[in-house]
């Protein structure tokens, strides 16, 4: 090829490329051009979506610690689906991971109830969202909840209408701390199934398991359920062997504390998700039907690692707080002789077991939830052992105008709007509609 026929193959590259380049702009939407256009975000990105006009995942800079600036800056990972810029705004304050949030078909209940836009936060040091290198001091709620404020300026610049935080379990527990600290970022805050747990191990859901859930009968067969399990135990262990073996699973405690540990989580776990007590194999079932029961109810996968839950069992430790575990009904026969402390030994690597509890942040909060009046709606079920540490068992709203606290009957950890009782879904529809007027 002589040099005029490079030149003009060159030219034509070049024309090529910046046709390429003007077409890309041409189908890049307005919205996508102005989340480019925001300081501090980038890798914009769209998404398929099925309920959104425009969808996408980005990155927002946000400081590792709020406090000192010389800490540096990591990308927090956020979805985004527009309906309208005056339309209301769904801020999820999510406590895990924003993976879900790439379903085509993805949108929150309030987003459909309301025809809102969705911003899902993804929570720092989750998934795509960890600071480098990973100094795990800065894994606070404090800086959590910074987080998201810097998103609400943000991304309010582009979205001007209501704003409504939301989140479930860990993610109502963000938006209630999240309305507590920055009570003038949203006009309305809804919290699904979040509790308030005022230590490590908080010593109230023990007695709920024990004496307050369901029903006498039922709290009997689950009773009777575990020690059956532990009657088993020897004959039971090679199927559990084999069971986290063949899965993988490596634990900091031998597999038979384990074991115990699974029977011991067994009834928290059946009540928070709704099994039906009558799912429980009878007495005379045979091992392999107990077992089955054992592991669908309590995975021992919930005690293993490495565990990308790791982040948030670091701030159980530090400020969230936990459950504990009555060893009562099993004792007998259990190779494990106490359970005090078991979080930070079963949970953490011996590097992040020096945190000590905080209570700071629990005192904070019921202090704002006893003084303050939100625009803040509570929503849990009745048989859900997270309600034992809920705001449902302390916090009157009698003389409040706004705040209101909803507990579904023989609900689970699945209580939503949607599957109230009639009565208590068109209240909260009415208020929520009030409130976005």
């Amino acid at each position: 090829m002589n040099h005029q026929s490079m030149k003009k193959h060159t030219l034509f590259i070049l024309f090529v490329l910046m046709a390429s380049m003007l077409s890309a702009q041409t189908d890049s939407t307005l919205f996508m051009r102005q989340l480019c256009a925001l300081e501090g975000v980038s890798q914009v990105t769209p998404l398929e979506t099925s309920r959104f006009k425009e969808k996408y995942v980005l990155k927002m800079e946000q400081q590792v610690d709020w406090k000192t600036k010389s800490k540096g800056t990591f990308g927090e990972r956020i979805i985004v689906g527009m309906r309208g810029a005056d339309k209301p705004t769904v801020l999820v304050t999510e406590g895990y991971f924003a993976d879900y949030g790439f379903r085509a078909d993805y949108e929150e209940e309030l987003s459909a109830l309301f025809d809102a836009n969705v911003v899902l936060c993804e929570y720092r040091y989750f998934a795509e969202s960890v600071p480098q290198p990973t100094d795990w001091d800065y894994m606070t709620v404090d800086n959590s909840l910074a987080d998201y404020h810097h998103v609400r300026q943000v991304l309010g610049k582009l979205f001007n209408g209501k704003w409504i935080s939301t989140g479930i379990s860990k993610g109502g527990q963000t938006t209630m701390f999240y309305r507590a600290t920055y009570p003038d970022d949203v006009d309305v805050s809804v919290s699904y199934v979040a509790p308030l747990n005022r230590a490590i191990e908080d010593g109230r859901h023990e007695k709920f398991l024990a004496k307050q859930v369901g029903t006498k009968e039922e709290r009997k067969v689950i009773k009777a359920a575990m020690q059956e399990l532990m009657k088993r135990k020897n004959e039971l262990m090679p199927l559990f062997h084999d069971f986290c073996t063949k899965r993988n699973y490596h634990f900091y405690l031998s597999e038979e504390d384990i074991y115990d540990y699974c029977v011991l989580e067994y009834p928290f776990a059946l009540w928070q998700w709704g099994t039906p007590v009558n799912n429980i194999p009878k007495l005379d079932a045979d091992n392999q039907t107990w077992f089955n029961s054992l592991v669908e109810i309590a995975d021992p996968d919930y005690f293993s690692y490495p565990n990308k839950f790791m982040p948030f069992d670091v701030q159980a430790a530090r400020e969230l707080g936990y459950y504990g575990y009555s060893l009562k009904p099993i004792k007998k026969w259990a190779s494990v002789k106490s359970t005090k402390g078991y979080l930070k030994e079963i949970m953490l690597p011996d590097s992040l077991r020096h945190y000590d509890f905080d209570p700071t942040l629990y005192k904070r909060t019921v202090n704002y939830l006893r003084k303050s009046d939100p625009t803040h709606i509570f929503i849990y079920g009745e048989i859900d052992p997270w309600s034992a540490s809920g705001v449902c068992t302390w916090l009157s709203c009698k003389n409040k105008k706004n705040m209101r606290i909803y507990v579904q009957p023989r609900g689970s950890h699945k209580a939503r709007i949607y599957n109230m009782p009639n009565d208590m879904r068109l209240d909260i529809m009415d208020r929520l509609t009030k409130w976005l007027k």
